[in-house]
């Protein structure tokens, strides 16, 4: 994917397993396959034996795991995590899972998502006389727990839940138990598997692939799962709300291997590609996705107009992540660096040219003139999401109005800005239609708060937009 310089990214991903030998290798496999969730950082926490042992760094999973470090990690527990930076910003000491160690027990967290009301809770907190070590939103959890008069973990951990506010997948690993927690909006994915005796978690079903696990079931929204050498046990920290799994994931963020919710990622973009064909035709002479979340959507865009599907955009894998940057500069040398048209493909076509989103619009500008420069004689391109309007306040890094180019520019204005030839989004009832979520559904199931501005949970205090549970999906 081109998260890295389209700026639009996701928090991280998160691994854990309970109850084999082998906990922090599988762990590093799970992580790898996950790596496209966040490429700033990665660590392992391993567990089991008594103790907690860990290893983080700055850089890409194969970097931080490179000297030898997995061997020192032995314990039959693991929890893993690689890292996108939204909260908190970057630097090692955010890097996760984050541990704690007391009098009492240590502790590790990993975190996917974002803590809406992180700041009040972490002022408050700080009243009260706690110590911060790190600027991350992942740390006040476990201040909460800490504070808690509860008698046992468990309940502390329930307790602690209730206080946070936006969308977080924690999975926690003590000494002799691992966690497993989704927020009651269920904004992130998160699933349960099993190899052989043992039990896995990830974020996506992808991860349980790469290490032969198989599915057991989805992580229930408002779900807390213990497991220890008695078993398993669930319960419920909040009461059930409807679902809003972040749009985004079936979109963008997860890998087309995956199954979310149910929905199989590359099927639901090969539906969000049919769909766009339906509302958005064009007479063109090609098709051809941008590399890698837009190419199911390109297929199916093509199979549906009959319009032949190439690979007019090439992705170079090779680039060092010197280029993965976030200034502005950087950002547009990188997709140059990133991506190169395939001349033969697009010289003297009319070409159909599918993404995935448009955020500032740098990126669709630069790659309409590549393709344009490598000759193609029209450029028309089609996206797969409607426009993005508001800030995303659930772990995507769009937190402010002002970078998002479609809240400020109608259609046509955007398309002169990328110098497209023409350009259609996909409906928000289109979106729905083509992931496979039915009109007479209790809800959405869905967030589409990017899109609309209605977001599921109070932001700053109180809601934004207007959020309204109805027996249908509102478009």
């Amino acid at each position: 994917m081109l998260a890295e310089i389209k700026g639009l990214n996701e928090e991280c991903g998160i691994f854990g397993i309970w109850g084999h030998e082998e906990a922090a290798t599988l762990t590093y496999y799970g992580l790898h396959s996950l790596q496209h969730r966040g490429q700033e950082g990665a660590g392992i926490v391993v567990g089991g034996n008594g103790t907690l042992q860990f290893h983080k760094g700055l850089g890409l999973v194969t970097e931080v795991f490179s000297r030898g470090e997995l061997e020192k990690l032995t314990g039959m527990a693991a929890i893993g995590h690689v890292r996108y930076s939204t909260a908190g910003g970057g630097g090692y000491a955010n890097v996760q899972p984050l541990l704690f160690r007391s009098q009492g027990g240590s502790l590790a967290l990993a975190h996917n998502g974002n803590l809406v009301n992180a700041d009040e809770l972490r002022f408050r907190l700080e009243q009260q006389g706690s110590i911060f070590q790190t600027t991350s939103d992942t740390e006040v959890l476990a201040h909460l727990i800490k504070r808690s008069d509860e008698p046992i973990l468990k309940e502390r951990i329930k307790e602690a839940l209730t206080h946070l506010r936006g969308a977080f997948a924690f999975l926690i690993l003590t000494e002799t138990e691992m966690y497993i927690a989704l927020d009651p909006h269920g904004f992130r994915p998160l699933s349960l598997g099993r190899l052989g005796e043992a039990y896995v978690v990830a974020s996506e079903t992808c991860a349980f692939d790469v290490i032969g696990a198989t599915y057991e079931r989805e992580v229930e929204p408002g779900e807390l799962i213990m497991i220890n050498k008695q078993g398993v046990r669930s319960e419920r920290f909040a009461p059930k709300v409807s679902r809003s799994i972040c749009s985004m994931e079936y979109i963008y963020f997860a890998r087309p291997d995956s199954n979310v919710d149910g929905i199989n990622i590359h099927t639901a973009r090969k539906n969000l590609g049919k769909q766009l064909a339906v509302e958005a035709p064009v007479a063109a002479d090609v098709v051809t996705g941008v590399p890698d979340s837009s190419i199911s959507v390109a297929i199916g865009y093509a199979e549906a107009t009959g319009i032949p599907y190439e690979l007019g955009l090439i992705k170079n894998r090779y680039v060092g992540r010197t280029f993965i940057q976030p200034s502005q500069a950087l950002r547009e040398q990188g997709v140059k660096m990133k991506l190169s048209p395939v001349r033969g493909v697009v010289a003297g076509k009319r070409v159909v040219m599918v993404d995935d989103s448009i955020v500032r619009g740098t990126t669709s500008k630069r790659i309409v003139r590549m393709l344009r420069e490598a000759g193609a004689t029209e450029v028309h391109v089609r996206i797969s999401s409607p426009p993005i309007t508001h800030p995303c306040f659930y772990g995507i890094d769009t937190s402010t109005k002002e970078e998002l180019i479609a809240a400020t520019h109608t259609v046509e204005e955007i398309r002169q800005l990328i110098e497209a030839d023409s350009l259609a989004f996909l409906s928000q009832k289109g979106l729905l239609q083509a992931i496979g979520r039915p009109d007479d559904s209790p809800s959405c199931g869905q967030c589409l708060a990017c899109f609309t501005g209605q977001y599921p949970t109070k932001i700053g205090g109180e809601y934004v937009g207007t959020f309204v549970q109805t027996s249908r999906c509102e478009y």
